[in-house]
């Protein structure tokens, strides 16, 4: 009867091991996980060609701001130094800090502003497609 008990306990646990594995593959600490953006519209990607992802460092100096834009592709953010306000017009102003990620807005034109003294640096990851722009400025 031990060596039934035994073996049963052997085999149940090699079944939890892939599990146990893939969860422990590697430290992680989630930023975000949303299906929506920082204005509350879901998340569309675009369909104009293959995938595309472009993930570059975005920099406002003290004083600046960006012209006012959309993105008609998903845009993940995470401040890497500085205060960001951004300005969402009639849907009002959120500040981004240090240490924030979010998804940006996509159908809401804003403009984001450095009100501070010190520069502004985003990780910004862009979801897009061959074919699609990351940026488009209002008129």
């Amino acid at each position: 009867m031990l060596k039934l008990v035994t073996t049963l306990a052997f085999v149940f646990t090699l079944a939890l091991l892939p599990s146990v594995v893939k969860a422990d593959a590697y430290p992680t600490q989630e930023l975000l996980s949303t299906g929506t953006t920082v204005m509350g519209e879901a998340v569309h990607y675009p369909t104009t060609g293959s995938a595309k992802v472009t993930v570059s460092i975005v920099t406002i100096e003290p004083g600046a701001d960006t012209k006012l834009h959309r993105h008609p592709v998903p845009l993940v953010a995470y401040v890497l130094d500085g205060e960001l306000t951004v300005d969402y017009g009639i849907k009002g102003k959120k500040i981004y800090r240090k240490g924030d990620a979010f998804l940006e807005a996509m159908d809401v034109p804003h403009r984001g502003m450095n009100l501070g003294t010190s520069t502004v640096r985003l990780l910004a990851t862009y979801l897009g497609a061959e074919g699609s722009h990351n940026v488009t400025l209002e008129k």
